[in-house]
């Protein structure tokens, strides 16, 4: 029994360590948890749409803790919310649907070129942060694509979402916190969507170990977000958004398994 429980646990823990990375990222950055999972899952070898919605079921409870957190430490726009919430639910709900029944792959690679070029600039951009955050102006178009390359990559929101509001001027402590906020709505939209399309059987055991070291993590990356200076989180938003996208590329043009 004892033998049965340890085996179990060696078989689940590389995933809870997974998960803790790739949320404690995400927490504090406002990406990367949906990227680096879906990345692990399609490695070995689970098809898109069933690795999308297993990263989507953990990531419900995740971004629900990740929400509160947020909330409680006071890094949440609500003005910003209240503007992407409707179309960044209805952009997820469409690409998900739409992945329960067709290959969503074609589009990534170009999306993961533009997400590179975003990644450069905001590096860049980290360097010569301005000293007044500014109010963004495109906001629902970028909850829709980003809800909609969400759910037919298995990741999406916080790289699209979060890059172009910090590219409009927008504070980069409340966009990580306003943006992580929305992603729980979001998340639970389009696991919704895909239990109805797909069935429970596409919810892998993979879940179960994002789930924990999501859950686990999400407090701490809030907590960072709120005393991290302006100037590092751009820079890590652009480092993180670089290196997830030029894996992604390198990958689609083969020269990595």
């Amino acid at each position: 029994m004892i033998d049965t429980i340890i085996a179990h646990f060696g078989e689940i823990l590389p995933f809870i360590l997974i998960g803790f990375g790739a949320q404690m990222i995400d927490g504090a950055l406002g990406m990367a948890y949906g990227v680096i999972s879906s990345t692990l899952l399609l490695a070995l070898g689970v098809p898109p749409s069933r690795a999308s919605a297993s990263v989507h079921a953990a990531e419900t409870f995740t971004t629900g803790v990740s929400a509160l957190s947020h909330i409680a430490h006071r890094n949440v726009d609500w003005r910003l919310f209240a503007r992407l919430i409707i179309p960044g639910v209805i952009g997820g709900v469409a690409g998900a649907y739409l992945l329960s029944n067709i290959d969503g792959s074609v589009i990534k690679p170009f999306v993961q070129a533009y997400l590179a070029a975003i990644g450069i600039y905001l590096v860049w951009r980290g360097f010569h942060f301005p000293p007044h955050a500014r109010d963004p102006k495109w906001v629902a178009p970028l909850g829709l694509a980003g809800g909609f390359m969400d759910a037919t990559g298995g990741g999406g929101w916080g790289p699209i979402v979060t890059s172009n509001l910090l590219i409009q001027g927008a504070s980069p402590r409340h966009t990580i916190g306003t943006v992580n906020t929305v992603e729980f709505v979001l998340t639970l939209a389009i696991s919704i969507t895909f239990l109805l399309h797909l069935g429970w059987e596409a919810f892998t055991t993979y879940t179960t170990g994002l789930l924990i070291g999501g859950v686990i993590a999400a407090p701490f990356g809030a907590m960072l977000a709120r005393h991290v200076a302006p100037r590092v989180l751009f820079v890590g938003v652009g480092t993180i958004l670089m290196l997830t996208s030029l894996f992604g590329l390198v990958k689609w043009l083969g020269y990595i398994g």
